[in-house]
């Protein structure tokens, strides 16, 4: 039977991403499903704790995959979904065989590490939000494209893809109190320190400073986690530099 992997996209995604890397990896069954509110996934209601909902969905597809698969399986985050599959492994390791994270941006570490990244990251952050909050979204796209894009501008981009992306930036602002605020308590005393989840970390040197510090501050806590670097990769590496990541 071929190992199963559940992969969680990040932000104005969809479970697409990971297309460029499942080509180098024939021999896994890698499951990437729509998050909520991206793609053909179930649409938010604007209301509830969108980290709770996120993370609640995707413990109901590792469970369904678990039991297909007869045994825990194995679970690939990118940045948002990232964090998602490091609280899925804290909540329900007994779903998990072991785990990637590709640049997660849980910037609560970095904040409680008290990282100096950190506060340059809020900075643009609080940028971002109040782009968003005046209604100007090709100026708050473009500011979090410059960090978490994969170099193109935003005006660069195709029609459909501005589009895509300006319906859903309220998301984004939307997953800020759980990265930020660590609303799910990921950081809690001795928390990470009893995930017994086997962790790869991989993240780029051309990524935003603050990727190195959630790094940093998280393989200062997870007792079985390793880093993996990759030379010129930026935030976006499972679709720029697809063959690396999937090795």
């Amino acid at each position: 039977m071929m190992r199963t992997v559940l992969a969680l996209h990040p932000s104005l995604a969809h479970g697409g991403a990971f297309s460029a890397m499942a080509v180098h990896l024939p021999d896994l069954q890698i499951v990437a499903p729509d998050m909520i509110g991206h793609g053909q996934g179930a649409p938010w209601d604007g209301q509830s704790d969108y980290f709770n909902a996120c993370t609640r969905a995707a413990i109901g597809q590792a469970e369904t995959l678990a039991a297909q698969h007869g045994g825990p399986i194995d679970m690939l985050g990118h940045s948002f979904g990232g964090v998602v599959a490091l609280r899925i492994a804290l909540e329900r390791p007994e779903l998990l065989r072991r785990m990637v994270l590709i640049e997660p941006v849980l910037f609560a570490a970095a904040r409680a590490d008290g990282a100096p990244e950190y506060r340059t990251y809020a900075a643009d952050h609080a940028l971002f939000d109040a782009l968003l909050a005046q209604g100007d979204l090709d100026a708050a796209a473009e500011v979090f494209l410059r960090h978490w894009g994969d170099g193109s501008p935003f005006a660069s981009l195709p029609l459909a893809a501005r589009a895509y992306i300006r319906h859903r930036l309220p998301l984004v602002a939307a997953q800020s109190a759980g990265l930020m605020q660590d609303t799910g308590a990921l950081m809690g005393y001795l928390r990470l320190e009893s995930c017994p989840i086997p962790t790869l970390l991989l993240r780029g040197t051309a990524s935003p400073p603050i990727i190195a510090a959630i790094a940093r501050a998280l393989l200062q806590r997870l007792p079985n986690a390793q880093e993996v670097i990759l030379r010129g990769a930026g935030h976006m590496a499972p679709l720029t530099h697809a063959a690396p990541c999937a090795r």
